[in-house]
């Protein structure tokens, strides 16, 4: 683990620590919910039996709810603690719910630019949450995918909109439209932009924490470095806002101006890029 996993794992762990919203395992799916929540476009198909992993996606929300779905599951995480969020997850459904097959989730802890731990072919299906942003370059990352997952296998990958990046937050209203004042450049470290996290306590008050170090990606070098890897287009979406009475300087209005995540989805399909 170099200097940036290990810190990128220090900080993690410091979040679970205060609950934040992606620690926080998913306790009350049904099979219909997790379904709903995994894939709203209706790409997967039936997931029952099928390897899948969880990529950078700690803390209890995608592998139980693909584990509901009937698959196989494999979470890798940086965070010992997102793991340890996994893992009483699946306990919780075992002991909670009748289900027609096991809860089958192995975690690893691991930097999602070395998968050394999985051979080659070893997937359907990677489920990428949103963690390439706390890396510098997607690359090795899409690489390693496009190595550990099965010909026409299903990857998704989801990552921070690159133009909003040059916007400070949604505190960054002028009175008439959110001002973007930084250079799009891929790669560029977005934490020195934003350092640190605000983190609600229990008692309504709020706390400063250090930010994951966090870089921009931009839509060219994703989709690019994908097609290189082999991988084909399927989908792609945008997470707008949907609160029409959001007040400007919100971060729900933010969301209705421009939306903060992307998504893709692609199919692993080297032949179509052979000459």
């Amino acid at each position: 683990m170099d200097e940036l996993a290990a810190t990128n794992r220090d900080r993690w762990n410091a979040l679970v620590a205060a609950g934040v919203e992606y620690t926080r395992p998913f306790l009350e799916l049904t099979v219909e919910s997790a379904r709903a929540f995994l894939d709203p476009l209706g790409i997967m198909g039936d997931v029952a039996g099928k390897q899948v992993l969880c990529l950078g996606s700690g803390g209890g929300q995608q592998s139980v709810a693909f584990s509901l779905l009937g698959a196989k599951v494999t979470v890798l995480d940086l965070s010992d603690k997102q793991l340890e969020r996994d893992r009483a997850a699946a306990d919780h459904y075992r002991t909670n719910y009748r289900l027609n097959h096991s809860i089958d989730i192995r975690t690893v802890q691991g930097d999602m630019r070395h998968l050394d731990e999985f051979a080659t072919s070893s997937f359907d299906l990677v489920y990428h949450a949103y963690s390439i942003n706390f890396v510098p370059n997607v690359a090795p990352v899409l690489a390693e995918v496009a190595r550990v997952i099965r010909p026409g296998g299903l990857y998704r990958i989801e990552w921070a909109n690159p133009f909003i990046q040059m916007i400070d937050s949604e505190r960054d209203w002028d009175g008439t439209g959110y001002v973007m004042r930084h250079e799009y450049l891929d790669g560029r470290e977005a934490t020195e932009l934003y350092p640190t996290w605000t983190v609600g306590e229990a008692d309504g008050g709020t706390r400063e924490l250090d930010s994951p170090r966090e870089f921009v990606h931009t839509l060219s070098t994703l989709v690019n470095t994908l097609a290189t890897n082999g991988f084909v287009l399927l989908r792609v979406a945008e997470d707008v806002g949907q609160d029409p009475t959001a007040p400007p300087g919100s971060w729900n209005h933010f969301k209705r101006i421009a939306p903060p995540y992307l998504t893709l989805w692609a199919r692993y399909r080297p032949e179509a890029f052979a000459e």
